[in-house]
């Protein structure tokens, strides 16, 4: 007899490794779109020549979605913002300050779903966090780096409420038993099945950072999925 209770979990995996390739294959229009404009060596003004990939990558799980230059990328500015949120027919574009000289200047060379893509030179999946600057909800920011002539330009990225990512999966993750939950490689909490370990709280029964650093290896209650920074915890 097969056991259901590992199907269940082989079923979590992949529908999580799905979801995943489905947020980044929509950024693909748009990181295509990124790189022929930077080609140009643009004025920050150029910018606007994405937004219908931009806008287009709206939908669906993705609320937000843009391009964010490395530093001095663009020839008139230091930096450069081009985001938006909502859908695709009612998109709204967000506004942040780039002038070191204001109060509000918000550095995103320093947040991670910056650094890593640009330290890696791969794609990164950052949260769950309180997005404070956008909607004031647990986010999910997916981030892949775009380059210039071989160099770092900066990232595309979308932006994924965890309440949604969580409706999608759990019936699913409830179909496990008690103590399931999708970890970020730090073991914080995405999602779970418990009241007990809410979104964003540590699970400190199970080392999940030293684990993923020697490499995930799927072993008794813990799995990656696919190829994403995301852990199925299982039996704890």
């Amino acid at each position: 007899m097969n056991d259901t209770r590992t199907l269940a979990g082989d079923e979590v995996v992949e529908q999580v490794s799905a979801l995943v390739e489905g947020v980044f294959e929509r950024l693909k229009p748009l990181l295509a779109a990124a790189e022929s404009v930077l080609a140009d060596a643009p004025a920050a003004a150029a910018l606007h020549r994405i937004r219908p990939q931009v806008t287009e990558a709206l939908g669906g799980l993705i609320i937000g979605a843009g391009f964010v230059s490395a530093p001095h990328v663009l020839a008139d500015s230091e930096f450069g913002f081009e985001w938006w949120t909502g859908s695709a027919s009612e998109p709204s574009q967000l506004f942040i300050s780039l002038d070191p000289a204001s109060e509000n200047f918000l550095d995103y060379t320093r947040q991670s779903w910056f650094t890593v893509p640009r330290d890696t030179g791969r794609r990164h999946i950052n949260g769950p966090y309180v997005d404070y600057l956008c909607t004031d909800e647990y986010t999910l920011t997916f981030t892949v780096p775009v380059f210039r002539s071989g160099a770092f330009a900066g990232v595309v990225g979308a932006d994924v409420y965890v309440r949604e990512f969580e409706r999608a999966v759990r019936p699913r993750l409830r179909s496990l038993g008690r103590g399931a939950a999708l970890l970020n490689a730090q073991g914080r909490v995405i999602v779970s099945n418990s009241v007990r370990r809410p979104t964003g709280s540590l699970v400190r029964e199970a080392d999940v950072p030293a684990w993923w650093s020697a490499g995930a290896v799927p072993g008794p209650g813990l799995r990656r999925c696919g190829d994403a920074p995301i852990i199925l915890v299982t039996g704890a």
